[in-house]
């Protein structure tokens, strides 16, 4: 008898052991967990989030990871479509094959798990996809598939992402971005009316831009000749103004000098400069000297 209660004893434990082992689940690194009690008055999602380590999970519970790195998720089509169809303003068919990269917020694991009650890859593949579809026909609603094709893609995306990234940031899903994969799918004659425009307005572009540059390089010699020009009439103005001021300082000169010779200074100069040799008178009348005798 004592051996069958020691051989169930030791069964009972081996099972109990071999159950609590099953039990003990783990969050690992770069994770959150989140416990949801399945049965009982406590039935629901644990508000509280798991970081790394080992825990237990009862019988009536199942633990939720949640991975808090980046992630990247990309939905492409298949043939001439893209993984999601929409229509241009004027009401063609279009599609577009679209990225996404994002990450959960460990803050908000237990909100994002009560909103969905799924895994973050479920709620990625079926209800961020369905957000991102319905932002994606919003936005090309409003716009002509010349638009969207090329000049406004840009700010289309970019509408698309602020949206969703609005709708999302509050349940704990932060996007980093949304963009288009390749370009967005147009009816082929569409898409070839498109290009040609394209194409001429390119030419016509290039062709400005040449006689642009043309124009200003002509300017630019004209600019360089009429600076030449400046500065040889600078330079003639300049000997010009020296000869005219040397004639003006000599002018001046020969004024004082002019006004300086009085009749005196003539007379002076003149007496000085007498040599004391009489003049030779010729003629009748000679004149005679007086000599005083003694």
């Amino acid at each position: 008898m004592k051996k069958i209660i020691a051989c169930v004893t030791l069964v009972f434990v081996l099972a109990f052991g071999i159950y609590a082992l099953t039990c003990i689940e783990k969050v690992e690194a770069g994770y959150v967990g989140v416990k949801v009690n399945l049965l009982g008055s406590s039935k629901g999602v644990d508000t509280e989030k798991l970081g790394v380590g080992r825990y237990w999970v009862g019988i009536n519970e199942q633990l939720f990871t949640f991975s808090t790195a980046q992630q990247t998720k990309e939905w492409r089509g298949t043939g001439n479509s893209g993984a999601f169809q929409f229509q241009s303003k004027e009401g063609l068919s279009l599609s577009a094959d679209v990225s996404l990269s994002y990450s959960v917020d460990p803050d908000k694991v237990s909100l994002l798990f009560q909103t969905y009650r799924k895994g973050i890859d479920e709620i990625t593949n079926v209800y961020v996809y369905n957000m991102i579809r319905d932002e994606i026909v919003r936005a090309a609603s409003t716009r002509t598939s010349e638009e969207l094709y090329g000049e406004k893609k840009t700010e289309f995306i970019t509408q698309v992402t602020e949206a969703v990234r609005d709708r999302l940031a509050p349940l704990g899903i932060k996007i980093d971005y949304i963009a288009i994969v390749g370009n967005i799918w147009l009816p082929q004659n569409v898409k070839e009316a498109i290009d040609a425009k394209v194409g001429a307005i390119q030419i016509a572009t290039q062709r400005r831009t040449e006689i642009e540059t043309a124009q200003a390089e002509a300017d630019k010699k004209k600019a360089e000749a009429e600076g030449r020009a400046e500065s040889m009439r600078k330079i003639a103005d300049a000997e010009a103004y020296s000869i005219t001021k040397k004639a003006e300082a000599q002018y001046t000169a020969n004024k004082k000098l002019a006004e300086s010779l009085t009749p005196e200074l003539i007379r002076y100069i003149m007496a000085t400069g007498w040599n004391g040799v009489l003049p030779k008178v010729t003629g009748e009348n000679i004149p005679m000297l007086s000599i005083p005798l003694e």
